[in-house]
């Protein structure tokens, strides 16, 4: 069910913009999470985007048998990820979600033509919904008959083809995730009380899932006879505390959804293929086949001073200019800025989310976050500082340059110092608390002068210095990854250290060392901060000296200036776009931009789209 929560679109069904091919990778196991089954699903759209049509799932099931896959059960996933019999070549698991009618009516007659097992996760609280009660699902109004029933989970369970799962017994909603009221899944978010202007602490939450995941163990258990072993997070979302939580009551397996390839027997929760659009089997195979891809990156860095107001009806309006704007303009991504900076000096005095350490100008990321995410439809990046932080109860905190001269280096604490890497730890692991957190983009702060007050880092190395620092950025990915287990992280990156390798000696950043550590690495592909010469063959040449690390140009975004840090003047939007696609057409796969001055339509709307749109090129077909 995804009617509050628009997230669940994790997986793309189209190829971006400017997509490379990519060569099909088999691997050893692929997760496929199908939902409702039905005859009459729509050709072109349908209420329900994550309806599969049964003549399509006969064309999935015919395809996989005929491509030589192997569906196998949950069992001989459990066995092989303990040591036991191997998987066959081409291994499927096949999941279905949500406890519908149809699995009996449509899916179970099918596997049992096939001889396919499966694995489905039923919502307790639906399959006991009272009689003449309704309920929204998907696009439909739905009564006790759009579920299954306890006599037919019995049976099926009997068959031996089928094993039941977990998918909560009422965590399958969203509920008051912040004080807009924004509605965030149940299982992977605390709850915030608007009444009493509470967010529920980790061991309320703790306490709630336990509750609510002992009921549906205990209930699935009652019907079937056996304690199920394995959950599906509703939505896909879930958090290590609450994967904890579900081991502990004998869920020890989970599932979900997401666009990295299974690990059998690396522990964790398992990710799945999310099957929608009702897509044919040439196209399921085309993404089965391609699920380690890279789709280009376009991202689009967001300044959250510009929302924020203090007047909330200005504030409203600012935010709806941002999301009209993204959503017209469609990139992949927005590197939304999760502090404070009014001042733009890049040191964070506060911040835009609940914290131990530091004043909150407003509770505003979560909001942001949310509604760029469900209403434009892109990912999400937390921005924030790795150094550069002012707290007011850390006035004795060593620094690495203290108090800089104007125009010079940030102010960046010392990252050495064990109560500087809790409070900085902490402050990430709050945010990924309190809001979603997609991903990360560690700031152009992280960086060393071989001048800087080094203290026990005095006598590493350069590269020694640059791991160091890539070290505490994992660190703090380790803190958010409790909250917000599926982080993908960026860090910014000076261009002087691709083009002068000798400068990881005063900036501690290394090419090769980022593309290892990171998803992604964005260089900032502005002149104007070296003092060079702001001319295409630059950034042409910026490429090339790229290219020379291997594989680097997948993993790196090549981030442009809206404006001319020398003169405090926009740059052409054109101009803005013939350096993209010169970079572009030296080989270049991920770009982005900052700032974005959507109050003041910087970079002009209609000017950038056709460069910094992930549709396709940049807006689909229209339909025949």
């Amino acid at each position: 069910m995804r009617s509050l929560l628009s997230l669940l679109a994790l997986i793309g069904l189209a190829l971006p913009a400017f997509a490379q091919p990519v060569a099909p990778v088999r691997a050893p196991l692929i997760v496929l999470a199908y939902h409702d089954v039905r005859d009459d699903v729509g050709t072109l759209a349908d209420r329900d985007p994550d309806a599969t049509s049964t003549d399509h799932l006969i064309a999935h099931f015919d395809w996989l048998k005929g491509n030589g896959y192997n569906v196998v059960s949950l069992e001989q996933v459990v066995q092989a990820g303990q040591g036991g019999a191997a998987l066959p070549p081409n291994a499927v698991l096949l999941t279905f979600d949500d406890g519908l009618e149809s699995f009996y009516t449509r899916v179970y007659p099918l596997l049992r033509a096939y001889n396919y097992p499966a694995v489905q996760a039923i919502v307790g609280s639906w399959v006991d919904l009272p009689a003449g009660k309704r309920m929204p699902y998907n696009g439909s109004d739905c009564d006790r008959s759009c579920f299954l029933s306890w006599d037919q989970v019995a049976e099926m369970q009997k068959s031996g083809l089928v094993e039941f799962a977990s998918h909560s017994w009422a965590l399958h909603q969203g509920m008051s995730g912040n004080p807009q009221g924004n509605l965030l899944p149940a299982a992977a978010y605390v709850n915030y009380d608007p009444a009493k202007k509470h967010y529920e602490t980790e061991p309320e939450y703790i306490a709630r899932l336990q509750a609510d995941l002992e009921h549906s163990a205990s209930e699935i258990a009652e019907h079937t006879g056996v304690r199920p072993r394995a959950i599906a997070w509703p939505y896909g979302a879930y958090t290590q505390i609450g994967q904890n939580v579900a081991a502990s009551v004998g869920m020890k397996i989970s599932f979900s959804l997401g666009d990295r390839l299974p690990k059998v027997g690396a522990g964790g929760t398992i990710p799945r293929l999310l099957v929608s659009g009702n897509i044919t089997a040439n196209r399921l195979g085309w993404l089965m086949r391609h699920l380690s891809r890279t789709d280009p990156v376009r991202a689009v860095q967001v300044d959250l001073d510009y929302v924020y107001d203090p007047d909330p009806a200005q504030q409203d309006r600012n935010l709806s200019k941002l999301l009209d704007r993204i959503k017209r303009m469609h990139p992949s991504h927005v590197w939304l800025q999760a502090y404070a900076d009014p001042d733009g000096d890049g040191v964070a005095d506060a911040v835009y989310f609940p914290n131990r350490h530091l004043p909150m100008r407003a509770d505003l990321y979560s909001r942001v976050a949310w509604q760029l995410r469900t209403r434009a439809g892109v990912k999400v990046y937390a921005w924030l500082p790795v150094l550069a932080f002012r707290f007011p109860d850390g006035k004795d905190l060593p620094s690495l340059g203290g108090e800089p001269k104007p125009g010079g280096d940030h102010f960046r604490l010392a990252p050495y110092d064990p109560k500087v890497r809790q409070m900085i730890g902490d402050v990430y692991e709050d945010l990924a608390m309190h809001a979603d957190a997609g991903g990360l983009l560690f700031s152009d702060d992280a960086y060393i002068r071989d001048t800087d007050n080094l203290g026990p880092w005095a006598k590493n190395t350069p590269g020694q210095n640059t791991q160091a620092l890539i070290d505490f950025t994992r660190e703090l990915t380790t803190r958010v990854q409790r909250w917000r287990p599926q982080v993908r992280t960026a860090r910014n990156m000076f261009a002087l250290p691709v083009f002068q390798p000798n400068a990881e000696a005063w900036t501690a950043q290394n090419l090769a060392a980022f593309n290892q550590a990171y998803d992604f690495t964005a260089i900032m592909a502005m002149p104007q901060l070296d003092k060079q010469s702001d001319k295409i063959s630059w950034y042409r040449n910026l490429v090339h000296k790229v290219a020379a690390t291997p594989d680097a140009l997948d993993r790196t975004v090549f981030e442009f200036a809206t404006q001319n840090w020398r003169t405090n003047k926009p740059i052409p939007s054109d101009e803005i776009g013939q350096r993209m696609r010169a970079v572009q057409a030296e080989g270049a796969r991920h770009i982005g931009y900052y700032p974005d001055d959507f109050l003041h339509d910087h970079p002009d709307l209609e000017s950038i789209r056709p460069y910094i749109s992930a549709s396709d090129y940049p807006w689909p077909e229209p339909a025949r």
